[in-house]
């Protein structure tokens, strides 16, 4: 497959006007759908939230088609996190996806730190091949159900007023 026209984009350089490509949420939620068996209920505004507070944000374009996506969290220095990396089935086996993640690990933000954390259910090996290694010692999950204003206590409410 000739990628020579792919293209790659930080979204973070669009609020400097820079990237011609911005995040297209609706095609970013259909990319979850045929891409990702772990994204398929994703909504539009909880997407918008995540890339809002995630650094970088890459996303992978064939011409005006998102086909392509990753994003990460870090403190810039100890540790990071690269969440939903995505490429279009179509668009598999030609490259991009190591060029995607090696765009978010060469990030300014992303290039000094000392951990970097992925989580993946069948991808060790592809990851493996760019340099991560399973680490099963310091993996621990909270499985986080939203506070609604019914269940605070009552100090709890009163600040939040």
């Amino acid at each position: 497959m000739d990628c020579s026209h792919i293209r790659f984009c930080d979204s973070s350089l669009t609020k400097q006007g820079h990237c011609q490509y911005p995040i297209d949420t609706k095609q970013l939620q259909e990319l979850f759908q045929v891409a990702a068996f772990w994204a398929q209920n994703r909504s539009i505004e909880d997407l918008s939230i995540a890339i809002a507070n995630s650094e970088p944000v890459i996303s992978v374009w064939d011409s005006d088609r998102l086909i392509g996506f990753a994003r990460a969290t870090s403190d810039g220095i100890y540790r990071a996190t690269i969440w939903d990396v995505i490429i279009h089935p179509d668009y598999r086996g030609a490259g991009i996806g190591r060029k995607l993640v090696e765009t978010i690990l060469s990030h300014p933000h992303m290039n000094r730190v000392e951990r970097v954390y992925l989580m993946t259910t069948h991808q060790q090996r592809f990851y493996e091949r760019i340099g991560f290694e399973c680490n099963s010692s310091s993996t621990m999950v909270l499985y986080n159900q939203p506070k609604t204003l019914g269940s605070l206590p009552a100090q709890e409410m009163q600040f939040q007023e």
